[in-house]
């Protein structure tokens, strides 16, 4: 009953504020109290009592009310801070503070004419200069993140009622979790885990303003949360990173423990991640001192150590391989589902570390980051609306690929039980990434195809490495050149012939380094020797050129590329795996080389 009336309450003051058409005063604080000052149970409650539509209808028709309501809200934040945030209320009213924004900020950011309301200056002390709102927020934000007893545990030896003043607290001393830059092992609470949880959630909620005013110079808030002006830039790098590679999904290993008790700390993990991301989505070589600038990118940037290098990596693989291990008993281990977020953290790590990039290559891990790519590469290649994962994980593996490590890995024999869509087959990590890539070309969507380049680029890359390809690897690579090498594709387009280049390549580097171990591609070779003969004779008069066209253009160009590459015979797939299913109708299409302010990455990674 209590809860039913913390929520009618809650409910009440929205209605009030919406349905009233006069300016409510700043100071009428007994009506602005009611957002905060009882106890909402989460954030879903928050979105149920303040719908969308009153959030515009507000912004429309008593604009004032809406920015006072903000302003009310950052204050509390500011006032919990100076308090310390030591007493349950001063928490709970932080907390939903905390909701109420992320909740009414999305709207704020939507209309053009809201767009520097939180960088405007705000009345300050005399002598005191300017301070704008957002800048407010995020500091209180920031300092809450460190808050013991709200968010950390206490190390105090003081007395109980004696607070920490959260404006000089170390935030060093209370790093989230063990790991990089530091050795001691917090003792875990969900409550602490829930309102960082809380307070991510908002500070995203802040970044993502440039969803909405893409034409801005940068993101004015991860610019401030990432610069010398926060003083916890350091620890909150650290906690993040730390928190996010030293989560376990399967912690004791007790089956079905993740459908007995509430895991707070995988939603923290989530946040996490996607908080990194947004703060190192910085373009380093196209503006050197936004970099130097960007505390987090500076910091990843001189991590050195092989221990923190080993402890990155081997949490990234734990999550990356966690939802593809199998257990006897159906359903019993706990799996995650950010690994697209892992993808792109990893990427950025590589980008901003180059000394991480070398440690992955030369570690034997780097083979459980390229199966667990290729799983993913080839469960989502029928799906447009996955394309940007698709996107990630070749621009990874191509990045991988350039080194010769990476290559020297794959003759490792595949061993895993990972049920993949691919045929079966007995052989080294090298088959496998061979059938799969295989498989994305031949049976992937049309906007896969600008993405051909850089499979083949991958495989001739790795080839003169690559000693025993099984037979049915062998098979995959001799249909693709028959398929790239008719004539009707070859004279479709002027580049249509960097296809076949790429794939001559790749026989010319196996047969000239690693001839004496592949005698199965050898002997494909010779068995399919007509192949090469036809384009040995590629007719080039015009009148052949054009015959080749017409008769191709009587049909689909699409439907029947897809029907070409397909018609070799396949083998039945792995027990146990699940074809990819297409987009369904309505989702979204989007590939990288439309994504603004991507182009340059790709063209990079393209050329």
């Amino acid at each position: 009953m209590g809860n039913a009336d913390t929520k009618l309450v809650f409910r009440k003051a929205v209605v009030q504020l919406t349905s009233k058409t006069q300016t409510i005063s700043s100071e009428d604080n007994d009506f602005w109290d009611q957002f905060w000052s009882e106890t909402v149970t989460n954030v879903q409650d928050v979105f149920t009592l303040v719908p969308a539509s009153e959030i515009r209808l507000l912004r429309e028709d008593v604009p004032a009310n809406l920015a006072t309501l903000c302003y009310k809200a950052v204050e509390k934040f500011v006032r919990a801070v100076e308090n310390s945030c030591r007493t349950q209320q001063d928490q709970n009213t932080v907390l939903n503070c905390s909701r109420l924004l992320t909740r009414v900020l999305p709207y704020v950011f939507e209309e053009p004419d809201w767009e520097n309301i939180f960088w405007s200056s705000l009345p300050a002390g005399k002598g005191d200069p300017p301070i704008p709102l957002a800048h407010s927020l995020c500091s209180a934000i920031c300092d809450l993140l460190f808050c013991p007893d709200f968010t950390v545990a206490s190390n105090r030896k003081t007395g109980p009622d004696k607070a920490e003043d959260l404006h000089a607290v170390d935030s060093c001393e209370y790093i989230w979790e063990k790991g990089v830059g530091f050795a001691q092992s917090p003792v875990k609470n969900a409550t602490f885990e829930s309102n960082r949880t809380e307070l991510l959630r908002l500070l995203l909620t802040c970044f993502s303003q440039a969803i909405y005013s893409p034409n801005q110079n940068g993101n004015r808030w991860v610019q401030y949360v990432t610069s010398a002006e926060n003083r916890h830039a350091l620890p909150m790098l650290t906690s993040l990173l730390n928190t996010v590679c030293g989560y376990d999904p399967i912690g004791m290993g007790v089956p079905y423990n993740h459908l007995l008790f509430a895991d707070t700390t995988e939603p923290l993990v989530d946040m996490c991640l996607q908080i990194l991301i947004v703060a190192l989505d910085s373009d380093v070589q196209q503006n050197d001192e936004a970099a130097i600038d960007n505390l987090f990118i500076n910091y990843l940037s001189r991590v050195h150590r092989d221990e923190d290098f080993s402890f990155i990596l081997s949490g990234f693989t734990r999550l990356l391989m966690n939802p593809l291990r199998q257990t006897y008993l159906p359903h019993s281990t706990k799996k995650v589902q950010f690994h697209q977020e892992l993808l792109i953290f990893f990427w950025k790590i590589c980008e901003f570390n180059k000394k991480f990039l070398y440690f992955v290559l030369k570690s034997s891990d780097v083979l459980d980051v390229l199966v667990p790519i290729l799983y993913h590469l080839n469960d989502s290649r029928a799906d447009q609306s996955r394309i940007g994962l698709m996107h990630i994980g070749v621009f990874i593996l191509l990045l991988l690929s350039g080194e010769r490590n990476f290559g020297v890995r794959l003759n490792k024999p595949y061993t895993s039980t990972i049920p993949m869509d691919i045929p079966v087959f007995s052989g080294t990590h090298a088959d496998l990434l061979i059938v799969v890539f295989h498989k994305i070309i031949t049976t992937g969507h049309n906007r896969m195809q600008p993405l051909f380049d850089c499979l083949l680029t991958i495989l001739v890359n790795v080839s003169p490495y690559l000693k025993t390809l099984s037979m049915v690897s062998s098979t995959k690579l001799l249909h693709l050149v028959d398929a790239f090498t008719t004539p009707w594709f070859l004279f479709s387009s002027p580049s249509a012939n960097h296809l076949a280049f790429f794939l001559l390549e790749i026989f010319n580097n196996i047969i000239q380094y690693q001839f004496d171990g592949n005698s199965n591609l050898v002997y494909t070779i010779i068995r399919k020797r007509q192949v090469f003969h036809s384009l040995a004779n590629l007719p080039t008069d015009y009148n052949t050129i054009i015959k080749s066209l017409t008769k191709k253009a009587k049909r689909n160009m699409q439907a029947t590329s897809s029907v070409s590459l397909t018609a070799a015979t396949e083998t039945p797939s792995m027990e146990g795996s699940t074809p990819a299913l297409p987009a369904e109708p309505g989702t979204l299409n989007a590939t990288l080389p439309d994504t603004p302010g991507k182009r340059t990455v790709y063209n990079q990674l393209t050329m």
